[in-house]
């Protein structure tokens, strides 16, 4: 069961209807209820978060195609007992596991390889998928506008050192008993930190999901 409001699901549904039907549809009644759809979904988001409805708007009018889930990857990268976070810069420096947007043209492993290295400075080998979570059915603040698939990896560093990058402000190694408490929880969760921890001691766990 999701987690986030009612009306935010309802949003995120008729958008994507809206985003479906342009899409496909030749009849140009249909594309003016269609518009009117996405209009009306801009409006929700725009009437419970304070966001402008015509920059909504052009958020909505940006995507375009068939709407499917965003993919986001995180990197569980362990050295000796202790977990590897950064600081995002985008969050007031709250720390998480690096990661960010799947790439187009790349596998979710390259992706993931990529972000720990611009955001650690650590080049990393990728050992197991641990866990594909659905953001919406767990506790993430703040809410999104559109739908996202997270994907944690556990890693082996290989080389590199500490090094910040264009979107983190800080590196830091962190052993289970003592992880910060000021989590940039839009994008990693205590508990999930928790679970990596797991599949680091016990490799042979099973891939979690949703």
């Amino acid at each position: 069961m999701t987690q986030e409001p009612q009306w935010l699901v309802w949003a995120r549904e008729i958008q994507a209807i809206a985003q479906i039907g342009l899409t496909f549809t030749r009849d140009p009644y249909d594309r003016e209820r269609y518009e009117r759809l996405r209009a009306i979904a801009a409006e929700i988001m725009a009437d419970q978060t304070g966001v402008d409805v015509a920059q909504m708007l052009e958020v909505y009018a940006a995507e375009t195609g068939y709407a499917t889930p965003k993919i986001d990857v995180r990197g569980a990268v362990f050295r000796d007992d202790c977990i590897l976070l950064v600081r995002e810069s985008a969050d007031g420096g709250r720390w998480t596991l690096p990661g960010g947007w799947a790439d187009v043209n790349q596998s979710p492993v390259e992706c993931v390889v990529k972000e720990v290295r611009e955001e650690s400075g650590f080049g990393v080998r990728v050992c197991k998928l641990a866990a594909v979570w659905d953001r919406a059915r767990h506790a993430h603040l703040p809410h999104y506008a559109f739908h996202i698939w997270k994907l944690f990896f556990i890693c082996e560093m290989v080389g590199g050192e500490a090094r910040s990058g264009m979107e983190t402000c800080g590196v830091g190694f962190f052993r289970e008993e003592k992880l910060p408490p000021d989590l940039s929880v839009g994008r990693v969760l205590d508990w999930q930190l928790r679970r990596m921890f797991e599949h680091a001691r016990y490799p042979d766990l099973p891939t979690e999901f949703d």
